[in-house]
């Protein structure tokens, strides 16, 4: 176990709501970014911010092409602007803007997009964005982020702010689990152990984490034993920290509320091709689009819970 985990279950919150309250906390002590949203305020609760910095919040309407744009222009006047709307609109309809105006100038431009996943729920497929680590992977001069719990995306946002370059950061519509301390300390490209263990490895990410230590809870009553690491960095990742994490358990499952083509899977394989091939297995959305409904039943049926992936573990382990 991560010395600063501790899988608080009794505390919940959307990463979209502790992003909003911590822009407010961290807005109180440094003035050097503004925000941008494209009438998405309460969607991404960058209206927390907006209604306490009024001077320091712009709202484009329905344009996030220009608000992509304008970002672009805002960094070269020596502000830091942060862009706020869906993951879907961040990653798909300004992503021509964020490649040629922000990526390959390197700006300082951030994009926070919010609404990952089925788990969005019944805003249904058009909203649910699972393909967006794939597009801003493919990228080049972007950090991709992806918190497991507020106190990570306290941590983050405040690398962020201090990195000179585009960063894409995810958020999030479900509650999720507190899983660090206040003594946590972010090391960009590396994935924290939320749960040590022997037989198996698990990565996960998100929503998805809070299923894989319920996993691990399961399999452990059944005499297997899981380790679990938080994928939080998506780009740029310790390749070599990663090896040394999963290498004595011989196999990996990943969990991702995402596409399993491009996202924390393709990653994971990536790697373990290169320097250390091993079985591996992916749970995560098979390549299809989601529908809508309660964000609970829609994990049950695209096979991404917590019993889906011990399925998983009890197959891989036999493939060791």
């Amino acid at each position: 176990m991560n010395k600063n985990s501790l899988m608080d279950t009794s505390v919940k919150i959307s990463l979209r709501e502790a992003y909003g309250n911590t822009l407010v906390k961290i807005g109180k002590e440094r003035a050097d970014f503004i925000t941008l949203d494209a009438d998405m305020c309460g969607a991404t609760s960058v209206g927390i911010f907006r209604d306490e910095f009024p001077d320091r919040h712009i709202c484009f309407g329905i344009a996030e092409q220009n608000m992509m744009g304008a970002a672009a222009g805002l960094s070269t006047f020596g502000y830091t602007p942060i862009v706020n709307t869906m993951a879907v609109f961040a990653s798909m309809r300004a992503i021509e803007q964020f490649r040629t105006s922000v990526a390959f100038p390197n700006f300082n431009v951030k994009v926070v997009g919010s609404h990952q996943g089925i788990g969005v729920g019944n805003d249904g497929p058009t909203h649910q964005c699972i393909e967006d680590i794939s597009i801003m992977r493919a990228i080049p001069n972007t950090v991709i982020l992806s918190p497991g719990d507020d106190v990570e995306l306290e941590a983050m946002m405040r690398y962020m702010l201090d990195y000179k370059g585009p960063v894409y950061l995810r958020t999030g519509r479900l509650p999720v689990v507190r899983l660090f301390d206040g003594d946590y300390s972010f090391k960009v490209g590396r994935w924290p152990v939320l749960r040590d263990g022997t037989d198996c490895t698990v990565v996960a990410n998100s929503v998805m984490i809070e299923f894989a230590l319920e996993a691990a809870e399961i399999m452990k009553a059944e005499g297997v034993s899981i380790k679990v690491l938080n994928a939080s960095t998506l780009k740029p990742v310790d390749e070599e920290d990663f090896i040394v994490k999963v290498a004595a358990t011989g196999c990996v499952v990943t969990a991702e509320d995402h596409n399993t083509m491009g996202g924390v899977g393709s990653i994971v394989s990536d790697i373990l091709c290169k320097h250390h091939p091993m079985p591996l297995e992916k749970i995560g959305v098979q390549d299809r689009f989601g529908e809508s409904g309660d964000a609970e039943e829609l994990f049950v049926r695209f096979g991404m819970t917590a019993a889906d992936i011990c399925v998983k573990v009890r197959d891989i382990i036999l493939r060791k």
